[in-house]
């Protein structure tokens, strides 16, 4: 059976997926921050060097979502959304803290993310497959 051909991404998904790609950059960042953090401490350092490699799982899996979308791969549609909305979730706890800037500006980001991932566009260009397997 001939593979359907691929049709690429509105920009909105394209956009979405340069959205993603800066949010897992910041997880590295963040991972590289902590590594740098459990390099310097002279002792008890060992359980920021799983944390550093936790973050740093994550973000290269956001990263491939993220890569995902800019190449028009539909599988990475969902997991954006999710991660978008975890970090909706993370932000709005932290709105109360001294990140409260930060807090708001994810907030927005994963909002316009969201935004952009469900345009008609966006939405017409995930249930392409599906409808010619129908």
């Amino acid at each position: 059976m001939p593979l359907p051909a691929l049709q690429p991404a509105p920009r909105a998904v394209r956009v979405a997926g340069a959205l993603v790609a800066v949010q897992g950059l910041a997880a590295l960042v963040f991972a590289v921050a902590v590594l740098v953090q459990a390099v310097h401490r002279s002792s008890g350092g060992g359980n920021l060097y799983g944390e550093a490699g936790f973050f740093a799982v994550l973000a290269i899996a956001v990263l491939a979502v993220a890569a995902g979308l800019v190449l028009g791969l539909r599988w990475a549609r969902t997991p954006a959304f999710l991660v978008q909305i975890l970090l909706i979730a993370v932000a709005w706890y932290a709105i109360h803290s001294q990140f409260t800037g930060l807090a708001i500006g994810t907030i927005v980001v994963c909002a316009v993310t969201v935004v952009l991932l469900f345009t008609a566009p966006s939405r017409a260009w995930a249930v392409a497959d599906s409808d010619r397997a129908s």
